[in-house]
């Protein structure tokens, strides 16, 4: 018996992404949760250096301007990567891998984004904030992305820069400068992100072997990998609580420096006692997830301890 296919079956098959799959797809490249993460970095940072709540419209642009320009960057870094996205089980439902999104479309995103980023930064907040927002662009896709990703196993330690320039950013769009404050906390989220990233490379050693990106745990062994990881951990509360003396920070932020720096410690020698042991599962995403609250608690504990003298005011 001959089956008939109804015109608007035919059409299901053969037509493009619907507006909502593509909207999703836009939107994933951009990399949401990347964004949040330095978002986390930019508010914050914004009320310490205001020394109280700055005008939330200028809170506002600089929030939308970084995450342009992030996503800017993210989806420049798609782009690029997308030859190895479609090798790697990670990330093999990425946009540009489904074809959702065409390589055209997505290049063209990711600049109608950074421009985006650089206008609207320049005009709301000031030209030192925007262009602060634009190196962070071009240093994560020239140097991380298409210089080092590939070729050194550095490649985290030094691409990682890009993603602490949120900090500055915030700073100087209340200041419209910079100061020993803002480089502090830049460098905290400098020497956190190798702890942050590398137990995660370590849960996705195979993927990154399979396409010859040399992260740290391709080319090393996991105890080697697993002592960075610890010595970075340590420098990063170091770091926090230069920051006490210099700012000058309260009882707020030192006791959060200190107990949730210490959380990321243990469970930073937790994973370095698991790779001496030579344990199967060495568990890395503990301690990627706990350096993720490790720094959403370091960078609340940023913007509400200057408050905290205005609240002992209005309640007294």
């Amino acid at each position: 018996m001959s089956q008939t296919v109804s015109p608007s079956s035919t059409r299901s098959k053969t037509s493009g992404p619907t507006w909502r799959q593509s909207v999703r797809a836009y939107v994933a490249l951009t990399k949401p949760r990347v964004i949040e993460l330095l978002l986390v970095t930019t508010a914050p940072v914004m009320v310490l250096a205001e020394r109280g709540i700055p005008s939330l419209w200028l809170m506002f642009w600089t929030l939308l301007g970084g995450s342009l320009s992030a996503g800017s960057a993210n989806a420049f870094n798609s782009y690029i990567d997308r030859d190895i996205d479609r090798d790697m089980h990670r990330t093999s439902q990425r946009p540009l891998v489904t074809g959702v999104i065409s390589e055209r479309q997505a290049l063209r995103f990711a600049w109608i984004l950074g421009f985006s980023s650089f206008a609207l930064l320049a005009v709301t907040t000031n030209l030192l904030a925007a262009s602060l927002s634009l190196a962070a662009i071009l240093f994560y896709v020239f140097v991380y992305t298409l210089w080092l990703k590939r070729r050194s196993e550095q490649n985290i330690i030094w691409g990682g820069i890009a993603g602490c320039f949120p900090v500055l950013i915030g700073w100087a769009a209340v200041t419209g400068e910079l100061s020993w404050e803002a480089l502090i906390l830049f460098l905290v989220v400098f020497v956190w992100t190798p702890p942050h990233y590398w137990p995660l490379s370590m849960r996705y050693r195979d993927d990154y072997g399979a396409v010859g990106v040399p992260m740290l745990a391709v080319v090393r062994p996991a105890g080697v990998v697993s002592v960075q990881v610890v010595l970075y951990a340590w420098a990063t509360v170091v770091m926090s609580l230069i920051l006490i003396p210099v700012a000058p920070m309260g009882w707020l932020y030192t006791a959060v420096a200190l107990l949730s720096g210490g959380w990321f410690i243990i469970e930073s020698h937790r994973l370095y006692a698991r790779a001496q042991r030579g344990e199967a599962d060495l568990q890395p995403m503990r301690v990627f997830h706990s350096s993720i609250s490790y720094l959403t608690l370091l960078f609340l504990a940023v913007g509400v301890d200057p408050l905290i003298p205005a609240l002992h005011y209005l309640g007294g």
